[in-house]
């Protein structure tokens, strides 16, 4: 495999995995839509390209990590997107969290040209990115896969192969769900054992050493306790996620109640001007509505 490897989309997730890329010894070509963000990374050795398109003229495999499914078809499918650049026998690796639909639907254009196309979304927030643990749900050919592993590895722990062109996004959807309704969980929880007098800290202790142990309360403790909402995962991302996932309950005729609930919760808390505060954010509408802010 060609060490020379492309990337485009250096926000909070796309600039450590990128990094981690290079430290295993990967060269990068990288593009972002702000050029500072790019340029931040000649330091560690990329190049910069000046559009998708150069980013995939130059490389054989070239990875994505952008905002949503529409700025997704942008960079991919667009005027000077990938697929104007990338040669036949290329491979295309979407990381964002984005459309089943959509990813299905690009990798089809894909193959007309020749070119392979994985949807690869990844669970663990920028704390995952930067240690190289995240978590990556893979959709696409089993050979596509195969060739995209050994760079997998540099950016994660668990790396799944989950199913053909559209599985890898529609896993993420349900991961998703499980982390907005934990989030909000936690929440009622510690706004109800601290309005009524338990220290916070305790209630989060006790929790996770019970049937209701998960890896939201370790990886978010501070900012639930210190209020501390520099994001992670921000609001609006979230709920762009959770409109996927309930887009998909409709295409696949699943029922998704709470999910819709939390989907309105995040609407609020955006309505209220944090939309780029952290996802764990979702406990001051608790508070709020409790007339109580824990701590």
């Amino acid at each position: 495999m060609s060490r020379r490897i492309g990337f485009v989309g250096l926000g909070i997730m796309g600039q450590p995995m990128a990094s981690n890329l290079m430290k295993a010894g990967y060269r990068l070509v990288v593009h972002n839509r702000s050029r500072g963000k790019a340029e931040e990374l000649t330091s560690e050795g990329a190049e910069v390209a000046g559009s998708p398109r150069e980013v995939a003229e130059s490389c054989g495999i070239v990875f994505t990590m952008l905002s949503d499914p529409p700025v997704v078809r942008e960079v991919v499918a667009g005027e000077d997107g990938l697929l104007e650049g990338a040669g036949e026998g290329s491979l295309l690796v979407d990381m964002s969290t984005s459309s089943p639909v959509l990813a299905r639907e690009l990798a089809a254009s894909a193959r007309e040209q020749g070119v392979g196309m994985l949807d690869a979304p990844v669970s663990g927030g920028d704390v995952g990115a930067a240690d190289g643990t995240l978590s990556i749900m893979v959709g696409g050919s089993e050979e596509d896969f195969g060739r995209a592993k050994p760079l997998f590895e540099a950016m994660g722990k668990t790396v799944t192969h989950v199913g053909e062109s559209g599985a890898g996004q529609t896993v993420k959807a349900c991961n998703q769900i499980v982390v907005a309704l934990v989030i909000e969980a936690v929440s009622e929880a510690l706004v109800l054992g601290s309005k009524a007098g338990v220290d916070p800290a305790q209630v989060l202790d006790v929790l996770s050493g019970g049937l209701a142990a998960n890896s939201i309360m370790q990886v978010k403790r501070e900012k639930f306790l210190y209020h501390d909402f520099e994001p992670g995962g921000k609001a609006e991302f979230h709920r762009k996620d959770l409109g996927i996932a309930l887009d998909a309950g409709k295409e696949f005729g699943v029922p998704l109640p709470v999910t819709a609930i939390v989907d309105q919760m995040f609407g609020a808390l955006i309505a209220r001007g944090r939309s780029e505060w952290d996802h764990s954010a979702l406990l001051t509408l608790i508070e709020e509505w409790s007339g109580h802010r824990i701590g």
